[in-house]
């Protein structure tokens, strides 16, 4: 069995819930990445994403020095590191997620993306998980 450990990406880039908009995309450009996590010590409160930026911010003209945890996802669903990918793939289609934080007890250890699926999990997890995505919300 394939667990979510098995394929996730532990190098996470993070920042408390006071980072700005502009110091979370300055991160996302330096690092490559489309999302950061926000935490509050060692809790998460927050996801944010490149789309939540334009989508949420900057099509509405608000400024780079709000903080970014005005405009992330807060209530983010994680899954424990021990699940299985399908079981987690099922999930992220029902739920409509690009991305899935994962936890140890309490402790967010990494997150794992569609590709993150399509590249490390031979399972067909991904085709599992872009099904739901992919599809229109009512």
């Amino acid at each position: 069995m394939t667990t979510l450990k098995d394929i996730m990406t532990a190098d996470l880039t993070t920042v408390d819930n006071r980072a700005t908009l502009k110091e979370v995309a300055g991160l996302m450009k330096e690092q490559g990445i489309g999302n950061v996590l926000i935490m509050d010590a060692d809790s998460l409160t927050g996801i944010i994403t490149d789309r939540d930026i334009v989508v949420r911010a900057v099509a509405y003209g608000h400024d780079f020095g709000t903080p970014a945890s005005d405009y992330a996802t807060g209530d983010v669903f994680t899954m424990a590191a021990d699940t299985d990918v399908q079981e987690a793939a099922r999930e992220m289609s029902k739920r409509q997620l690009r991305r899935l934080p994962v936890t140890d007890g309490s402790k967010v250890v990494g997150i794992v993306s569609l590709g993150d699926l399509a590249v490390r999990a031979s399972t067909g997890a991904d085709e599992m998980a872009l099904q739901g995505i992919s599809q229109p919300t009512s």
